[in-house]
């Protein structure tokens, strides 16, 4: 459904924040995560409230002693601007300290920022190191990573058949991520040709554990008819799942897809649920207008469904368009 309830949403942000930290920790045993940890209790538990004025000096103070959990999440904080403007700079100086610590979260980030050259000239190079590293400590997502080098060949000699063979290997573990980037990878053809039937196969796995860009890749296959037959009561259905999330690409084609529904030979218009659909999604998109490519067309589409639509459903209608906006956005740090 379009409305998403804010308080679930906030709920589940603070559960996202109290888990990451903890779920990327060294890879040398227990003993050694809880001696990282053990220090972080009172600093995690305000960051779990989104008490970021107080946690940040907590965990920088211990990042500053050397702990290396407290040093990725010091680098979080920057990097999502938790209570400060987001500093991709500051970050990657942050993750590579917790690199160095072994938190294979830090080594995969600290690969992706040598590989952007944020702090210096792009060192693809240093960056599959990076990714291997992370690989070997448990942060499997990190082979899809190595696998792009391998198929662009930076960094690394060019070679698609393993870099597809690292990323099947995650994608074959149940890694969610992984199979989408997977499904990618045999989408645009970098073996020579799209392999359409193989990446639909590994989209319906990806779409059923609720990821919106499978969902999003999913819809556009059967939507297109790539790799089975064109269906677009499904295809609409995985792109309103993904739009519905937030999932910001979904937002347009749904929009599309409704209003492009048959409509009744008689009157020459849409069933009422479809026409307010094409009305919501539309206007989302307008709405989120910073965020996408698809505004000209949102705005293009929007015109033409106001023709068709009662002027008496708009208040309705933009009330529901503001709850979905409103629950997607993450809550504000705790007032000091």
């Amino acid at each position: 459904m379009l409305v998403a309830g804010s308080r679930a949403r906030c709920f589940a942000w603070r559960v996202f924040i109290a888990t990451l930290v903890y779920a990327s920790v060294i890879g040398d045993g227990a003993a050694a995560t809880e001696d990282v940890s053990a220090p972080l209790k009172q600093a995690q538990a305000a960051l779990s409230a989104g008490d970021y004025a107080v946690a940040y000096p907590l965990f920088k103070e211990q990042a500053e002693a050397g702990n290396p959990l407290a040093s990725f999440t010091v680098a979080l904080f920057h990097e999502y601007g938790w209570g400060r403007p987001v500093d991709r700079a500051v970050a990657c100086i942050w993750f590579e300290k917790s690199a160095e610590g072994k938190i294979p979260a830090g080594e995969h980030l600290a690969g992706d920022c040598l590989r952007r050259g944020v702090n210096g000239p792009p060192d693809p190079a240093a960056a599959a190191r990076k990714y291997e590293q992370a690989a070997a400590h448990g942060h499997i997502i990190s082979l899809c990573s190595l696998a792009e080098l391998y198929v662009a060949g930076e960094g690394v000699p060019k070679d698609v058949a393993k870099g597809l063979a690292l990323c099947q290997e995650a994608a074959q573990k149940g890694i969610t991520t992984a199979q989408v980037r997977l499904a990618r990878f045999l989408l645009d053809g970098v073996t020579g040709n799209p392999e359409y039937p193989q990446a639909l196969q590994i989209l319906q796995v990806a779409a059923e554990t609720d990821n919106s860009e499978a969902q999003f890749l999913l819809g556009r296959m059967l939507r297109d008819g790539l790799g089975t037959k064109a269906n677009v009561d499904l295809a609409v259905g995985w792109f309103e799942r993904a739009a519905s999330k937030g999932y910001l690409p979904a937002y347009l084609p749904t929009a599309q897809l409704y209003f492009g529904a048959a409509r009744d030979p008689r009157t020459g218009l849409l069933p009422p649920e479809f026409l307010a659909k094409s009305y919501m999604w539309t206007s989302a998109l307008v709405r989120r207008s910073g965020e996408s490519a698809d505004l000209a067309e949102a705005k293009r589409l929007l015109a033409e469904v106001r023709k068709d639509m009662p002027p008496t459903w708009a208040t309705d209608l933009d009330r529901k368009v503001d709850e979905h906006i409103a629950g997607l956005a993450t809550p504000p740090a705790t007032a000091r």
